[in-house]
Parts: structure tokens; C-alpha cells; sequence
């Protein structure tokens, strides 16, 4: 069994899947761990002492994953970059799958079998492998420093000969995981703390830190699965909102936590807002990689607008970098250690387990997790409805015999524009209605010349003078009605 660990090459990233440490117990499962050269600086983790715990360090991407039957990473890898993996070899990191269906196909594609972290489901058994609760922990504390940071100020109150500096207000938007740390933080570090949470649940986690609840009494809980929170209605919305508007004004620093994976993050603070807060006072986003919470949120960037700063770093837990890693590297072990064999020291995935029911993106060529095996169908799906459109053929051919041709083309000049079009097995059927007094003179005909061949033609010449209707074109030889005194003569 070999375990490759890559070096991450997305803009910014330095976190690491592995460290010295779990490069040990990964040997102690019985794998050959190798690391690409240089994966582990940015987490201040040299070459050298994943050597000493026992990793290969293999040159290039291209020789560590070489003959891999897992490979680890932090963010998802590129397809490409997988070749020369083992048959179905495990991708086992943070793979982002929302909005990215194109990368994971290809993955599917590639012939491994990819495992989403993020998807690991919030069961007591799996919260050692919870990849969101550790780098949310982190995110909420580095949240509440570079607030400090930006804010210029003290935070504590102090008491001194030259005066008293009062305290900062810290207000938390949402008591998660990263929002219950940035009210912890920010009270060790001396502030007021106020939070909210459209759960009711989390009043108690918030006061329990020390810090004031506040929850509108028209929101009485809007918990949702998972853990998470529901939509809330129009109304919710509008008084939540304007809950959030009182409050803030009188705020130094905000910390904005709400984000639902696979969503748009819902906007919180608009720029009306931002607009009466104090200048210097500071916002951080932490739902920033999913658009943000606050209206003037840049992801990436910092902005300062009427002297507030706003936040917008998409990893702030990739900013501490080596608790990050540490963190990260133990939850993918954890989650290793169910699927090696203890007796054999080999792999054993039970694909039947909940765990990798819930965490496995693709596998066998194709993409099997429920929330994108659809997508991957309805792309393919297009080809498959091109044949369709004939089944719409049959609707238009019942107008094929000659007189029915004829009262189409003379309808126009009786029924209102655009109504013929909508109407054409209609007239074939109201014809016949008229043509009872010429059936009857049919009738009367074809007991005089009873061959059928002398009945069509009447029923023809019947057919067509109907629709033209110059009914009283017929009738005019009555003007020769003059004759009849030349007969009295």
C-alpha cells in the first residue's frame, strides 16, 4: 500500500495533508508514504523531518503519485496530475465539488476513486474526521486576530493614570463552530461580545462564553439539518434584518460566519449598514468564498468604505498554516484507519459504510455521489431528446384529402386573421355540417345515376362552394324573372 502526499498548487495554499507526526502512524498502518519535495514548507514542516518519520521524498507530483493507491491532498488536484496512480486509486481532501461538476468528471474520468471530506457526515463517530469543524474552529479564531489587527485599538478595557479606555464591542454574526471561537476569542482578548443566531439552540453555547444573545421574537428558531439553519420566510428576513441594523451601528468589530456548502452565502449586512458604523471599525467575512454576508465584500480582498474596513480572506484558516495542517492531516488519518486492514496492514474499503457512503464523489469511471450523479446524467441527457420532436409530426397530418386542402386555403377569407392556422381539422369537420341540403340533392342524383363515380364529383363541387360562401351568386338568374311576361305575351 502507498501513500502519496502532494505539494498543493492552488494560489496561497500552504497547508499540507500530512505531517512528520501522521507520517508515522500512516507507516505504522503498514503503507510506504512518499511526499513531493517542498510540500510541507509553507506549514514549516521541512523535507527533512517527514525523512526522519519514515516518508520517501520523491522529486516531482509525477513520481510520488506514481504506483499511489491513496493519495492525499488539501484542495482539490487536477486530473492530469493523477496519471500513473494505481487502478482506482483513493483521492482522499477537500474537494470543493459545488459549481466545480466539470473537475470532478473529469476525476471520474481519471478512474480514481475521489472522497469529499467536506461531506463527512456530523455523527459522533466521525467528528475526529470532521475537516470543517477543525479549519472553521481556526477560521473563527484568525477571524477575531486580523479584526484586531485592523482595528488599531485596544481591546480589553484598561484603567489607567491617563485615563480609561473602554472596551471593544464585538458583535458575531452566527454560533457555529467558527462563530462560538471568534466569541471565545474575542472575550479572552477583552471585548464586549453580542452574537446572534437564527437558532434558538445556540443561545445558550453563546451566553455560556460569556457573551449577550440577541434573537428578534419573530424568528422563534429556524434550525435546519445537519446542524445548519434553515431558509428563512420574507418575514423572518425583514426582522432579523432589522434587528441586525440596531445593532450594528453601535458595533467596533463584526464577524460574519453564515455559509451553507453548496450555496450562495445569504447577505447579511448591507451596505446601509456598513455605512452607519463608526470609522474604524472593522468587518470580517468569513463567508467570503461564497460570495459573503456582507454586501461590499471583495473575496480576496481587503476594502475600506467610509473608514470600515472589510475583510474578505477565502482561507483564513490556510493563515495559520501549521495548526491548520496538523489539524487537517489528523482528520485524514483517522478516517485512513477505517479503511486499512489491521490484521492484513493492506486496504479493505467497505464501500457499504457510512462514512464512504457519504464522503465518495466518484468511482468505477463514473460520478456516483447523489448530488452530482444527476448533473452528470441530465449533461449527457441532450443527445438522448434530439429524436423527440417527430412525435409532434403526427398532430399536423390529419388535413391530407383535396376538399379539406381547399377549405383551408378559402378559409382566410372567412374567419378572422390568425384563426384559421389554430383551427384546421375544424373546418374539415364543419363542412359536411352545411351540406345537408346537397346531400340531399346527391341523394336525389345518385338514384338517377347510381354510379359512384358521379356521386364524387357533386360532393366535390358541395365541398368547395362552401366556404366561399357566394350563396347568393346561385340565385341571381332570378333577375331573368323578366322573361315571365314573355310568356304571358
Amino acid at each position: 500500500m502507498k501513500i502519496a502526499i502532494l505539494r498543493e498548487r492552488f494560489a496561497g495554499e500552504k497547508r499540507v495533508a500530512a505531517t512528520p507526526e501522521t507520517v508515522g502512524k500512516l507507516k505504522g498502518l503498514g503503507a510506504d508514504v512518499v511526499i513531493e519535495a517542498g510540500a510541507g514548507e509553507g506549514s514549516r514542516m521541512p523535507d527533512a523531518q517527514y525523512a526522519e518519520a519514515g516518508a520517501a521524498i520523491a522529486p516531482t507530483a509525477e513520481a510520488a503519485v506514481k504506483g499511489a493507491d491513496v493519495v492525499l491532498v488539501v484542495r482539490r488536484p487536477e486530473a492530469g496530475s493523477l496519471k500513473g496512480a494505481a487502478k482506482g486509486a483513493l483521492v482522499i481532501g477537500a474537494l470543493d465539488p459545488y459549481g466545480n461538476e466539470g473537475e470532478v468528471a473529469a476525476l471520474a474520468r481519471a478512474g480514481v476513486s475521489a472522497f469529499a471530506m467536506e461531506f463527512m457526515p456530523r455523527i459522533t463517530r466521525a467528528q475526529v474526521m470532521d475537516i470543517l469543524s477543525s479549519q472553521a474552529n481556526l477560521a473563527g479564531y484568525q477571524a477575531v486576530i486580523e479584526a484586531a489587527a485592523a482595528f488599531e485599538r485596544a481591546l480589553p478595557m484598561m484603567m489607567t493614570a491617563a485615563g480609561t479606555v473602554r472596551p471593544a464591542k464585538a458583535f458575531v454574526m452566527g454560533a457555529g463552530v467558527a462563530g462560538l471561537q471568534a466569541i471565545a476569542t474575542a472575550k479572552r482578548l477583552g471585548a464586549v461580545v453580542s452574537a446572534t443566531d437564527v437558532r434558538a439552540a445556540a443561545g445558550e453555547q453563546v451566553e455560556s462564553l460569556g457573551a449577550k444573545f440577541i434573537m428578534t421574537d419573530a424568528l422563534k428558531d429556524a434550525s435546519g439539518e445537519g446542524g445548519y439553519a434553515r431558509e428563512l420566510t420574507a418575514d423572518e428576513q425583514a426582522a432579523q434584518a432589522a434587528l441586525v441594523a440596531s445593532h450594528i451601528a453601535k458595533q467596533d468589530i463584526v464577524v460574519t460566519t453564515a455559509l451553507i456548502p453548496g450555496r450562495p452565502a445569504p447577505r447579511l449586512v448591507t451596505r446601509a449598514m456598513v455605512e452607519s458604523m463608526a470609522p474604524g471599525s472593522v468587518i470580517v467575512d468569513l463567508a467570503a468564498e461564497r460570495g459573503g454576508n456582507v454586501e461590499l465584500t471583495r473575496p480576496g480582498e481587503v476594502v475600506v468604505h467610509n473608514g470600515v474596513t472589510i475583510i474578505g480572506f477565502t482561507n483564513l484558516a490556510g493563515r495559520i498554516p501549521t495548526t491548520a495542517s496538523q489539524l487537517y492531516a489528523r482528520n485524514l488519518l483517522s478516517f485512513i484507519e477505517t479503511l486499512v486492514d489491521k490484521q492484513t496492514r493492506t486496504l479493505a474499503v467497505n464501500w457499504d459504510d457510512e462514512l464512504v457512503k457519504a464522503t465518495v464523489l466518484t468511482r468505477d469511471g463514473a460520478v456516483v455521489h447523489p448530488a452530482f450523479a444527476k448533473a452528470e446524467a441530465a449533461a449527457s441527457a441532450p443527445a438522448r431528446k434530439a429524436p423527440a420532436k417527430p412525435a409532434a409530426v403526427p398532430a399536423e397530418k390529419p388535413v391530407k384529402t383535396g376538399a379539406a386542402g381547399k377549405a383551408k386555403a378559402a378559409k382566410p377569407a372567412v374567419e378572422p386573421e390568425g384563426a384559421a392556422s389554430a383551427k384546421p381539422a375544424a373546418v374539415a369537420k364543419a363542412a359536411p355540417a352545411k351540406t345537408g341540403a346537397v346531400r340531399k340533392a346527391a341523394a336525389s342524383k345518385a338514384i338517377e345515376a347510381p354510379a359512384p363515380a358521379e356521386v364524387k364529383p357533386a360532393r366535390r363541387t358541395a365541398k368547395a362552394a362552401i366556404p366561399a360562401e357566394p350563396a347568393p351568386a346561385p340565385k341571381k338568374p332570378a333577375a331573368r324573372k323578366p322573361a315571365a311576361p314573355k310568356g304571358g305575351n
